[in-house]
């Protein structure tokens, strides 16, 4: 079956690596992000359908669906990717910027699944849907200075469950992924104790996380449904002592 494929935040990064690899199955994608300059870049490389917005304005974000719904009838698939890190000591962060990595990572959700949920009541509830929103391991561990990140990964897998509750009904199952140390920065020289610190090796790649997107919105996995799945190469399974 094509799928009908949206993906906010895929102009880089993990969300990229998404586009690229439901549209090299053959579906439909569509993705926004704030990055004009690389939105169109991976769309001129993909084939894929890009809208500039940012997620932080709700109506920017709901307008890229809108055209989605205008021009492919619905959205099979949502993949709620865009987020923000915003590291900073806890002393220094301010509630703005607080609000701000809150209103990036975790409230798109929210709008993106909403708007799906109304779209299907009004027209009609199909026997597939997939909502795959992207956690992190932050959601259970923490470093100094990242309140603002970890609360909003938390809030990610509280919505997950929940909203695999309320869309129930319409067929549509709602995961999340929960990705550990994934190499993204080019300027990110990754050492030979990186790699062994995890059980599989290697530091992770973006496209690691694309294939468990893919496995979850295969139609014969509608059986998995409300779950957070930690893809990190075991890092969080090891005990680790102080030396």
């Amino acid at each position: 079956m094509k799928k009908r494929i949206f993906v906010t935040g895929g102009a880089h990064g993990i969300g990229k690596s998404i586009v690229e690899a439901f549209t090299a199955k053959g579906d439909k994608v569509t993705f926004c992000d704030i990055d004009t300059c690389r939105g169109k870049a991976v769309a001129a490389e993909t084939g894929a359908t890009f809208y500039t917005a940012d997620v932080c304005e709700t109506a920017q974000l709901e307008a890229c669906m809108q055209r989605t719904f205008e021009t492919d009838g619905d959205i099979d698939v949502l993949v709620n990717n865009a987020g923000i890190g915003a590291f900073r000591p806890l002393t220094e962060v301010s509630v703005e910027e607080f609000d701000k990595v809150m209103a990036t990572n975790l409230r798109p959700a929210f709008i993106t699944s909403r708007l799906l949920a109304r779209h299907r009541q009004t027209n009609g509830n199909t026997a597939y849907g997939r909502i795959i929103n992207l956690c992190s391991t932050r959601y259970l561990q923490s470093e100094a200075g990242t309140e603002a990140y970890s609360a909003s990964k938390g809030g990610i897998y509280s919505l997950t469950h929940a909203l695999a509750v309320s869309l129930s009904p319409m067929h549509i199952t709602v995961n999340a992924i929960a990705p550990g140390w994934i190499h993204m920065r080019e300027d990110e020289v990754l050492r030979l104790e990186d790699h062994a610190f995890h059980l599989s090796g290697r530091v992770g790649e973006a496209r690691d996380i694309a294939r468990m997107c893919l496995f979850l919105c295969d139609e014969e996995n509608g059986f998995i449904n409300g779950q957070t799945f930690t893809v990190d190469g075991g890092a969080t399974v090891k005990m680790i002592y102080p030396e």
